[in-house]
């Protein structure tokens, strides 16, 4: 067959990612503070996005005047509020003052000749100082955050005492350097070989002004190790006789409670181990995390449930982290009527205002996709909202997704990095989705591997020092409770919660029975 040219027709289906898809789909999985950078990007590209401001609040968040949204309403007039008592007024301009004073046969001036800046002309030794105040000038009110005291560091700290304790400008350099070597618990990061080498100093400088350091408050900063900090703060003690400074040379040991190879080597009997290990448990492991490190940022819920009257649960979205976006339908039309058509400005208003649409639709379905998928997770977990954690069902994605027909990725984008304020506290939702564990008895509900975890931790609390439970005889607990789970799973449960063994258990709650009794 001879090859030819030929014209043919072909209809084809194919699934098409465009770039604005892409981003609908990347809103989904974005954080509260995340979305709120997107948005900021985003408006000041686009002239014809606002963000507006909350209830009770003036201007917005991106500083635009209130007479911004006036305009936007096309009419030209201020927009009505609400009064304290309930009433709708108007705004309160000149005409509209003097209208009121009409109706109402008097005067807005001020009718109490004794308030007001009289006052402050009667002490003219505090005016300045009122002046320098925040608020002064113009008669704002005081924000507090502006009378705040600094938070003190670790640096700080340390800084202010290294003049006195160093002399020469050599050695307050290389103090410096150490301090800045230092992590947020105050241990020093490097070692005094590297140290010295990047300062071109000796090793043994270096140590000495290293153990001066050591000296500072709080005490046991910058230590190498545990053992060393705590030797530090029991050498400040005027501690650390050789008994303890073999105690704190083997924590190994202290950690795996073997307490009969510590009194061997410390050459000492029970009652003096008891005193040291108190002494122990009274000093500072992370001498530098009382100071400042850096700023906290507090967890803002997406979604709030409450009880309803009824018995049921009110889900919402939390109005504090919802997004406010509009889209100026005024400022486009008169600008429009000014541009061309076809020409390059009437195209660039056509494009951000397609642009403007797309991203006010999409926050608005993320915002219904986000209450969808958390309606359905407290659909099923109504039992654990009731009753605690012990009652937290088996859940997983698939589940969701097919409940509100929805892909099983989305599910998942939308439960990344979100939170749910419930009456029980506050959870990621990826809390709520854990693996299913099979039931003891036949034909039982199966148990999420949250609330077996969550009864491990309650058979080990109540151990006692005669009777601690082995991993066999937590699966012999769990079984009687209807949970069916092999050995090494509950090891690996336990470990994962950092529990120690048996052994280690029954070590520990017998020193702590002998420093009870004692």
């Amino acid at each position: 067959m001879g090859l030819s040219a030929g014209l043919f027709l072909k209809q084809t289906q194919s699934l098409v990612m465009t770039p604005q898809l892409m981003q609908s789909i990347q809103l989904l999985q974005m954080t509260h503070f995340e979305l709120n950078q997107f948005i900021a990007q985003e408006v000041e590209k686009n002239p014809l996005l606002e963000i507006t401001a909350g209830d009770g609040e003036s201007g917005t968040e991106t500083g635009f005047e209130d007479d911004t949204f006036d305009s936007a309403n096309g009419d030209g007039e201020s927009r009505p509020s609400l009064a304290p008592d309930g009433d709708w007024y108007e705004g309160s301009s000149p005409a509209t003052a003097e209208r009121l004073g009409d109706n109402l046969d008097t005067g807005f001036e001020n009718v109490f000749p004794d308030d007001g800046p009289a006052r402050r002309a009667d002490a003219p030794e505090l005016l300045s100082q009122w002046k320098s105040m925040p608020g002064g000038e113009s008669g704002e009110d005081y924000d507090l955050d502006d009378f705040v005291a600094g938070h003190v560091t670790l640096r700080d700290h340390l800084n202010q005492q290294i003049p006195f304790l160093m002399t020469g400008a050599t050695d307050r350099l290389v103090a410096q350097h150490l301090v800045d070597q230092l992590d947020d618990a105050g241990y020093l990061q490097d070692g005094i070989a590297e140290i010295a080498a990047r300062l071109g100093k000796g090793a043994g400088d270096v140590e000495a002004i290293l153990t001066s350091l050591q000296s500072l408050d709080p005490p046991g900063v910058f230590a190498r190790s545990l053992s060393e900090c705590l030797a530090i703060q029991l050498r400040q003690k005027d501690r650390l006789d050789p008994a303890m400074d073999a105690l704190v040379k083997h924590l190994d040991l202290l950690a795996k409670r073997d307490f009969a190879s510590l009194r061997k080597i410390c050459g000492v009997d029970d009652e003096d181990l008891l005193d040291m290990l108190a002494e122990i448990r009274n000093l500072n492991p992370k001498p530098g995390a009382g100071f400042e490190s850096g700023p906290s940022e507090t967890i803002s819920p997406d979604i709030i449930v409450r009880a309803a009257p009824d018995g049921s649960w009110m889900v919402e979205l939390n109005p504090d982290t919802l997004p406010r976006v509009l889209v100026n339908q005024a400022y486009f039309q008169t600008v429009s009527k000014h541009c061309r058509k076809n020409g390059e400005d009437s195209n660039f208003l056509s494009e951000c205002l397609q642009n403007a649409n797309w991203l006010t639709r999409s926050l608005d379905q993320r915002a219904k996709t986000i209450m969808k998928v958390a309606a359905e997770i407290v659909r099923q977990q109504d039992a654990f909202l009731m009753h605690g954690v012990d009652h937290l069902r088996p859940l997983n994605l698939k589940t969701v997704a097919e409940a509100i027909k929805m892909h099983e990725s989305t599910v998942s984008r939308v439960t990344s990095n979100k939170y749910m304020l419930t009456p029980r506290g506050l959870f990621e939702l990826k809390y709520f989705f854990t693996v299913s564990i099979g039931s003891a008895e036949e034909g039982g509900d199966s148990h999420s591997a949250e609330a077996v975890r969550h009864r491990i931790r309650q058979l080990i609390a109540q151990e006692t020092p005669e009777a601690v439970l082995s991993d066999d005889d937590i699966v012999i607990g769990l079984k009687n409770g209807g949970v069916e789970l092999a050995r090494r799973t509950v090891a690996k449960y336990r470990e994962a919660m950092n529990i120690p063994s048996s052994v280690q258990r029954r070590r520990e709650k017998r020193a702590l029975a002998k420093v009870a009794a004692f």
